[in-house]
């Protein structure tokens, strides 16, 4: 025998509550000038980079300080990031001279014109120069390209043999246009590293010449030279590396970003060969 509804509410599913976040002045705000807002837009940052800043200002212009000590901890908590990416983003921005350090304490450096970043806070200015360098070129080779043309098509009007690269009026076409070599952003090859290398080795937080010029020859030989084959190298090695690379050994010595460089790593990796995977 069926039961008796007397009420449906009791069979409707209950609905959640979802508070809504309105911002609000009243609440509370941050001032900070427009030159330093301006700067960070421009500076061509990592995600994580950026975060810590707005962090920073949270901490310090939001409480009308300079200067102020802010743990790892914190800026986990407040970015959403582990504190070891916060702790290697904290400081490349201390040498980028994005921050300065006073003791435990950081800031903002309000001297814009020694931020070390990508852009260096200059692309706004340099954005009309550089339009127009970079249109003179090009009109002049559309011009030669219409007069080469135009005299390919007058003297070979009644020809209809195709003309060589060498039978082009001085030869302007048979040269072939050098491209330049695309420029490394090693911040973003030695972010990538702590984060997949964890709390696991070392972080790296210097990028001295000697790296460079070795990350530029490993680089080169990833399966795929960019900043994911470089991840996926690491994360590789994390994964088949033993106990003994990350301080499980008599000595405590533990594997970091310049043995991964060596080109003998890679080949290890790349052919998971025994001298990795069983030390």
């Amino acid at each position: 025998m069926l039961a008796e509804v007397k009420y449906l509410d009791d069979f409707r599913p209950q609905s959640e509550v979802t508070e809504s976040k309105v911002a609000d002045l009243d609440n509370g705000y941050t001032r900070i000038a427009d030159e330093i807002l301006e700067y960070t837009m421009a500076s061509g940052l990592s995600e994580t980079e950026l975060c810590i800043i707005m962090a920073v200002w949270r901490k310090t212009y939001g409480f009308n300080k300079k200067v102020d000590w802010i743990s790892n901890e914190q800026l986990e908590t407040m970015i959403r990031k582990h504190l070891t990416h916060c702790s290697t983003a904290k400081n490349l921005l201390i040498n980028k001279k994005v921050l300065i350090q006073q003791g435990r304490k950081v800031g903002i450096n309000t001297n814009l014109s020694e931020w070390e970043t990508k852009n260096n806070g200059f692309c706004k200015t340099l954005a009309k120069p550089a339009k127009k360098t970079l249109a003179e070129p090009a009109i002049e080779t559309k011009q030669k390209l219409l007069t080469t043309i135009d005299t390919i098509t007058k003297e070979n009007k009644d020809n209809n043999t195709p003309l060589t690269p060498q039978e082009v009026k001085g030869g302007e076409l048979a040269k072939p246009t050098k491209r330049k070599s695309q420029r490394i952003n090693y911040d973003e090859y030695l972010i990538s590293y702590n984060e997949e290398v964890g709390d696991r080795l070392p972080h790296a937080t210097v990028l001295n010449d000697k790296r460079k010029r070795l990350f530029k020859k490993i680089i080169s030989k990833l399966a795929t030279p960019n900043v994911d084959g470089w991840r996926s190298y690491v994360r590789a090695f994390v994964r088949m590396a033993k106990p003994w690379y990350f301080g499980d050994n008599p000595s405590g010595w533990t594997a970091d970003i310049d043995h991964l460089l060596k080109e003998d790593t890679l080949t290890a990796v790349r052919e998971g060969k025994p001298s990795l995977t069983g030390r």
